[in-house]
């Protein structure tokens, strides 16, 4: 899996670290932070006494950039304490989604990105930091024989970043990520449906199959599923369906192995492939063909 490096995701944060501290000069705290109108101005450090913003900040960037990540993130906690809701903040916040995801601490990655996502919806880092959050899920894909939580979960951020920020530079990345992540749960769905065909349990079999011509149809699952619930139907006697699986399989990939393999199977049988409109499948891939003309 690619990780996003420090230097061609983040080099923007470094202009933006300079032109903050150019402007520092310019600019008064009380003018940047609105709990400096009121008398409590909330918690104080735990590290020691208050330090300026553009100190605690540059202090965590230059740790960033020599990738000493848990230093840096505390340093931005503590920018976060002692300037609450500032500009400050607001840049240490997607810092720290960078640095733990660069870590490895993913959990920490999407607490943080899911905050700055709900607090800036509109800035110009909001793309990038629900973009980590779907990269902190996709680098825990477990393999199929696992609970694939991470990978639905994975599949559901990055999908936002394409609808929500469809213009950024990180949504087509997302975009391939999402279509990989479907194509580890149609994965899912043919492991256990394969498992059931196994047992004999034919009925299991099917639904599991049926998930993967009904919500990942795109997939590369698709052709082995319908020769596989061609089997599986044939075993249980349901011959009419068995067909018309083996039939949908040849017209939509004629060239496929698995085309061949149903063939055959329909041959060993007294039979051919011969396609009922009635029948669900044929109305699955019907629905499917129309919705990818629009």
């Amino acid at each position: 899996m690619v990780r996003v490096g420090f230097g061609a995701r983040s080099a923007r944060f470094v202009v933006a670290a300079a032109l903050a501290v150019a402007l520092s000069a310019c600019e008064t705290m009380e003018s940047m932070n609105p709990l400096a109108y009121f008398t409590d101005k909330g918690p104080k450090s735990d590290i020691g006494k208050e330090e300026p913003a553009e100190v605690l900040f540059n202090d965590g960037l230059a740790r960033l950039d020599k990738k000493q990540y848990e230093p840096a993130v505390k340093k931005f906690a503590e920018l976060d304490k002692q300037y609450p809701y500032s500009s400050w903040s607001r840049k240490a916040l997607v810092l720290t989604t960078f640095a733990s995801y660069e870590n490895g601490d993913y959990d920490e990655a999407i607490a943080s990105g899911r905050r700055f996502v709900q607090l800036y919806p509109a800035d110009q880092d909001a793309a990038y930091a629900q973009y980590l959050v779907g990269m902190s899920y996709y680098n825990q894909i477990p393999d199929i024989t696992r609970d694939q939580e991470r990978t639905e979960r994975a599949m559901l951020a990055l999908d936002e970043v394409g609808r929500k920020w469809p213009k950024s530079e990180y949504a087509a990345d997302a975009k391939q990520r999402v279509l990989m992540a479907r194509d580890q749960l149609a994965g899912k769905e043919m492991d256990i449906g394969r498992y059931y065909l196994k047992q004999r349990n034919y009925t299991g079999a099917v639904n599991r199959f049926r998930e993967v011509l009904v919500r990942y149809q795109t997939t590369r699952h698709v052709e082995e599923a319908l020769y596989r619930i061609s089997e599986a139907y044939m075993a249980l006697g349901i011959v009419p369906e068995a067909q018309t699986a083996a039939a949908v399989l040849g017209h939509n990939f004629p060239e496929s192995p698995w085309y061949k393999d149903a063939y055959t199977l329909m041959q060993s049988n007294g039979t051919e492939p011969r396609e009922s409109s009635g029948s669900w499948i044929s109305k699955q891939f019907r629905n499917f063909t129309r919705t990818a003309s629009l």
